[in-house]
């Protein structure tokens, strides 16, 4: 890690301003979430809007499409899935000819960062409402980035190939050049292991990116990730519109932002917003971009920050920035492509505090892995606007996805960001918490509870602390080891979970009782005399087969649990209400058609249960040897072949789902039998794609 000498290079030339060129029809190459937002946009800016969709039924279906004035299918490449249809710029151009567009948006992720499709739809006479072509190519590689920004005088960490990698280098993180999401990233502190993290970063970088190259970078365990935003006109104005903290991740991915970034002492705030505004000026910068850092944390305070990357893009997590300035950013992206130059008055100072959180179809009990599924259900309350910013403290929602959608492998899982302005951080963030806590989310298991804990979590509250050993504990590495595993614990525990059960069980009664034709004044499953308890038997999802009961009598119309301490306020088939020592604690219980699952919420918690069939059908007989996918994916390499010895955690194959790279392991040491898959090949949820045969503990075959 170095500064560098106080460099003098040639400025960017001044650009010369465009004629004004205003936007009557903007394609937005893109889908999901942030489609839906550019969209939102130019519906309140009067501009008709076309949409993109890959040519699936799923797809075409999909939340934006329906929302545009207009939509064009884009075809999928043979062989590839669905997200490889947003990234042929060819296709993306045609499409706005076809629809008669004269403007293209292309959000963040895909080709949102492509000077190819830029200068594509540049050279179509069409508007590219973004940076221009050449300075999104000096930012595409971040090797590139690096040597700029070391030029223009902005702090910067060496990049290394692995190959000059060396064990006075360590611990290091490997890098992709090109992209960003956290993919194509793995810390190695070992220089054993640093071969096999560079091949399986640059397999990651190629299908995430089309672009295997990666590099080295000192890799900083207690450190805060810094992001500056910026916006640039063509006038020669750039405006540094705050920063944000984005330090809260899991596996080099954001989780949780909030601007303005806490606990951040002036000098060093003004420190980064001048590095920022030179890197946007030493490349000609126009439009919205973010410049991101890396500060070392002390407990006695921060240390000297380097550069990591530049953004040519409107990031994820702009809407807290939007909130604290009242800016609708994707507004300001079209008008400063239409020409117009940005006021001399300069962007609004922050006001207030924003927080965001990204919420995941993921697994916390199955190593994180996406899921899929269809949603059921998703209501976050005390929503109070939607991809727009906030002008008075609340709630805002900017959802991908709508209740009765399926969530598929094919896609970033992310299925929102839920966002919370309030008056200062700490009304920011209670209501942030509580409107996670609070949300029905059935049909697709998510990270919400570990959101919820993670907001809660000391670490996390005291961020903007007078202390600043107490602010030093919010890090990049604030979501790993022993306290990511604390955080990922269900908000709902044990105790809930068999309430929930007996909340289950209490409204499938009642449910019964509605359907079930009785004699006048007589309740259904009346009795008059005791009978014996009714005990009936759950999975929770996730659990790993754990069985949750719940057991109670029903004598003359009123139900009697098993529980000395629990008592029956109130039934009924979507509401339970129950006593717990004394104090009162309601249960909303949902079923679906199609869904054999129990969705059972309540302020301790939400728990999803699976009946328990007390006569299960046998089950085919499955080859204890065989591995099945964990998910839909795409098979991107495998690493072993039929005969073969493997030893338990070896990699077998690996495989490429919802944009991240899986690996399949061996379970135990054993030998190769069959590999019915290859390279390339397409796979559903549960096919075989590998068969071992095991070794007992003496080391022969079983």
């Amino acid at each position: 890690m170095h500064r560098p000498e106080p460099p003098s290079p040639r400025a960017a030339p001044s650009p010369v301003p465009p004629p004004a060129t205003p936007v009557s029809t903007l394609l937005v190459a893109n889908r999901g979430e942030i489609a839906r937002r550019v969209l939102r946009t130019c519906r309140v800016l009067g501009i008709a809007t076309v949409a993109v969709h890959a040519d699936t039924p799923a797809e075409a279906a999909a939340a934006h499409v329906a929302e545009a004035d207009t939509a064009v299918r884009l075809p999928v490449p043979d062989g590839a899935g669905p997200a490889a249809a947003y990234l042929d710029p060819r296709a993306l151009v045609d499409a706005a000819r076809t629809a008669g567009a004269d403007a293209v948006h292309p959000g963040y992720g895909f080709l949102s960062e492509s000077a190819d499709l830029a200068r594509a739809v540049t050279d179509a006479g069409l508007t590219w409402v973004g940076p221009p072509p050449d300075a999104i190519a000096a930012m595409s590689s971040k090797t590139r980035a690096k040597d700029l920004a070391h030029r223009a005088g902005v702090p910067v960490a060496a990049a290394l190939a692995p190959d000059d990698v060396t064990a006075d280098h360590l611990p290091v993180l490997v890098k992709a050049a090109a992209g960003g999401g956290g993919r194509g990233m793995r810390v190695v502190r070992d220089l054993v292991d640093l071969p096999g993290a560079a091949a399986s970063a640059r397999a990651e970088a190629a299908a995430a990116f089309g672009d295997p190259t990666v590099f080295c970078e000192p890799y900083v365990d207690h450190g805060r990730h810094v992001e500056v935003q910026i916006l640039a006109d063509a006038h020669g104005t750039v405006w540094v519109v705050g920063e944000r903290d984005c330090s809260v991740q899991r596996r080099h991915q954001k989780v949780i932002e909030e601007a303005p970034a806490p606990g951040l002492p002036d000098p060093l705030r003004t420190r980064l917003h001048e590095a920022a505004r030179d890197m946007a000026r030493a490349i000609g910068y126009t439009g919205a971009g973010t410049a991101e850092f890396l500060v070392p944390v002390r407990d006695d305070g921060p240390g000297d920050p380097v550069f990591l990357e530049m953004n040519t893009r409107l990031q994820v997590e702009h809407p807290v920035t939007e909130c604290v300035t009242g800016l609708d950013l994707v507004e300001w992206q079209i008008r400063v492509a239409e020409g117009e130059p940005l006021p001399d008055s300069g962007p609004p100072a922050p006001r207030g505090h924003a927080i965001e959180v990204r919420l995941y179809a993921e697994d916390p009990r199955r190593d994180w892995r996406p899921r899929t599924g269809v949603l059921r259900s998703f209501d976050v309350p005390g929503v109070t606007a939607a991809f727009t910013p906030l002008t008075a403290p609340g709630v805002r929602l900017d959802s991908g996805v709508e209740p009765g959608d399926t969530v598929g492998a094919d896609f970033d899982p992310m299925l929102a960001k839920v966002i919370a302005y309030g008056r200062d951080r700490r009304d920011a963030l209670r209501r942030l918490s509580a409107a996670l806590a609070t949300a029905r989310i059935h049909g697709v298991g998510t990270n919400r509870d570990l959101l919820v804990r993670a907001l809660r979590h000391p670490a996390f509250t005291d961020a903007d602390h007078s202390d600043p050993a107490r602010r030093a504990r919010l890090t990049t590495g604030y979501l790993t080891g022993d306290r990511l595993t604390a955080l990922a614990q269900p908000l709902a525990d044990t105790d809930t979970a068999h309430l929930a059960a007996l909340a289950a069980s209490l409204s499938a009664t009642e449910a019964a009782r509605t359907r079930t034709p009785v004699p006048t004044g007589i309740p259904a499953d009346w009795r008059n005399l005791p009978a014996h308890p009714r005990t009936r038997s759950y999975v929770r999802a996730g659990d790993g087969g754990a069985p949750v009961t719940a057991s109670y009598r029903s004598v003359r119309g009123t139900h009697v649990p098993e529980r000395a301490d629990v008592r029956v306020l109130s039934a009924a088939p979507d509401l339970v209400v129950l006593e717990v020592d004394g104090l009162r604690r309601p249960f909303t219980v949902h079923r679906y058609d199609g869904d054999p699952d129990v969705h059972v919420d309540s302020p301790q918690g939400s728990v999803t249960l699976t009946p328990v069939d007390p006569l299960p059908a046998p089950e085919a007989a499955v080859d204890p040897g065989a591995l099945p996918a964990p998910m839909p994916g795409t098979v991107t390499a495998v690493d072993v072949a039929v005969g073969e010895k493997v030893r338990a955690g070896q990699t077998l194959l690996r495989l490429e789902a919802m944009k991240m790279e899986h690996r399949v392991t061996a379970p135990a040491a054993g030998a190769v039998r069959e590999l019915p898959v290859a390279t390339g090949q397409r796979v559903p949820a549960g096919a075989p794609l590998a068969v071992l045969d095991y070794q007992d503990h003496e080391g022969t075959d079983t």
